[in-house]
């Protein structure tokens, strides 16, 4: 069924107007659940809202009054990046609620990850050991922070050595990276993508871009890649490898963002078919040259 312009013009503007009553609301909501004396300021007596007014908010936040009134009646009026940031500030909002303001407002939060945590929650730490399965935890750079036995034994070259173990490192750097993924050049280009979509909201980290710019100077593939802008999100599906031990090893992949850490993300390689896979194995060793006896 076709939908004509005028049509879809008018369905994003509903659209648009529901996110501006439902931004208003909330933030209204979020105002009246502000006691006074949170922001040193005396309850009195003669307060007809429960709350902070919208004076005292729009004060606190940097805003007109007028401007600010507009916000929580739904009017379409633009509002910084920054201006929110100093009204999520001003309401005292939790990670999840600010998150949900600048999606209500559609746009994208400046301090989004500003202070990536170099701890690792202890539950996740014993997750990755607990499962039988290959696993490893990526950072916002893609350095591997916690893995286990199994996926050290699958990963060789990568897992299995000392030192910093960058997954983009790995991939485009390592000689023996080529040799273990299966159809090396297509799964290159889709990391390259994927890592352009993951760190598109970091991309004034200096960290981030030391690596992307040594990357694109060592790794004539990388800069390939990289310069035509591909963007995918990272999600899950077949992997498979040509192990140096084991043969040919096929996988699924599975990937979470850990709760109340954005910029790490849990990776997970299971097997599909069981028979399937023993079958591809076999047809795998059935392959290799035999050794004179």
């Amino acid at each position: 069924m076709a939908i004509y312009t005028g049509i879809l013009a008018t369905m994003m503007a509903i659209r648009s107007f529901d996110q501006r009553r439902e931004l208003g609301e909330f933030i209204r909501s979020h105002r009246e659940r502000l006691a006074p004396a949170a922001i040193g300021l005396a309850a009195g007596s003669r307060r007809r809202t429960p709350g902070l007014r919208r004076e005292e908010m729009a004060q606190l936040c940097g805003l007109s009054a007028t401007w600010y009134t507009w916000i929580e009646q739904g009017r379409d009026v633009s509002v910084s990046p920054t201006a929110l940031a100093r009204l999520a500030r001003a309401l005292q909002l939790g990670r999840a609620e600010r998150a949900y303001l600048f999606e209500l407002a559609g746009k994208r939060d400046p301090d989004h990850g500003a202070g990536e945590t170099d701890h690792l929650p202890p539950a996740a730490l014993s997750c990755i050991k607990a499962m039988a399965c290959p696993a490893y935890i990526l950072d916002r750079g893609w350095n591997v922070r916690t893995w286990n036995a199994q996926a050290q034994r699958l990963f060789v070259g990568w897992l299995d050595q000392a030192g910093e173990r960058n997954l983009l490192r790995f991939i485009f750097l390592q000689p023996r990276a080529r040799s273990l993924i299966c159809d090396w050049e297509t799964r290159a280009r889709r990391v390259a993508a994927e890592f352009r979509a993951a760190c598109s909201a970091h991309l004034n980290d200096p960290a981030l871009r030391s690596l992307i710019e040594e990357l694109h100077h060592d790794s004539s593939d990388f800069a390939r890649f990289w310069d035509q802008h591909g963007v995918l999100e990272r999600e899950g599906g077949e992997r498979t490898f040509n192990h140096p031990i084991e043969g040919f090893l096929r996988y699924e992949q599975v990937t979470f963002t850990l709760a109340g850490f954005p910029d790490l993300k849990l990776t997970m390689l299971v097997e599909g078919d069981g028979e399937r896979v023993a079958d591809e194995r076999r047809a795998s060793t059935d392959k290799r040259p035999r050794r004179r006896t």
